[in-house]
């Protein structure tokens, strides 16, 4: 299971909290809009320090890849050559989850002040954690985890949900087509009961 159906399942599990927290209570509503809150702090904060530690280690190590191919399918063209350094990589990276926080804020902000919804307030004060958690740049200069395998520069884009039902899909057909070629008889199988069959007729 990818980290795409792991916050799937994550999600539902939370909705399914949510759903039994008594949010009607002006009290409970507070705690859940202060934990929110922190929640969107505790980030911000995090990506902060992380650009402090990156600029204090100051790794000029020369880091060259190639962009992702622009596109789908077929059709995709090449990605371009890019030659940067480690920390100017690193600070990109932390650089890239900015508009991604600003958007989730402003969605939430719409949903529970203009339209009354409370329950996603508390799923977006968790689902951050977990991708605080998983972000490559938090593991490496806040956890201390190598930089090496899955951690690797350049990162590799995290799956979606549809290339993960995909990969289920194909996982599928494989179990069916091997249960397919088990029950399907062999050749040299069919060819005995045919001369046993000969045999009787005789």
């Amino acid at each position: 299971m990818n980290s795409q159906m792991k916050g799937l399942v994550l999600s539902l599990g939370l909705m399914q909290v949510a759903r039994k927290v008594p949010t009607d209570r002006p009290d409970v509503l507070f705690i859940i809009r202060c934990t929110y809150i922190l929640s969107q702090l505790l980030q911000v904060a995090l990506f902060y320090w992380t650009s402090l530690k990156i600029k204090a280690k100051n790794d000029t190590t020369v880091l060259k890849y190639q962009e992702p191919p622009k596109g789908f399918g077929q059709g995709a063209e090449p990605g371009a050559p890019v030659t940067t350094t480690v920390r100017d990589y690193d600070l990109k990276e932390v650089s890239k989850n900015t508009p991604s926080m600003l958007i989730g804020i402003a969605i939430m902000a719409v949903m529970h002040l203009k339209f009354g919804y409370t329950q996603p307030l508390l799923i977006q004060s968790v689902m951050p954690l977990k991708s605080l958690y998983e972000n490559p740049i938090i593991r490496i200069h806040i956890l201390g985890y190598p930089a090496t395998g899955d951690l690797a520069r350049p990162f590799k884009a995290p799956p979606g949900l549809m290339s993960a039902l995909n990969e289920a899909n194909q996982a599928s057909n494989g179990s069916i087509k091997r249960a397919e070629d088990e029950n399907t008889p062999k050749i040299t199988e069919i060819k005995d009961d045919v001369k046993q069959e000969k045999k009787k007729d005789l």
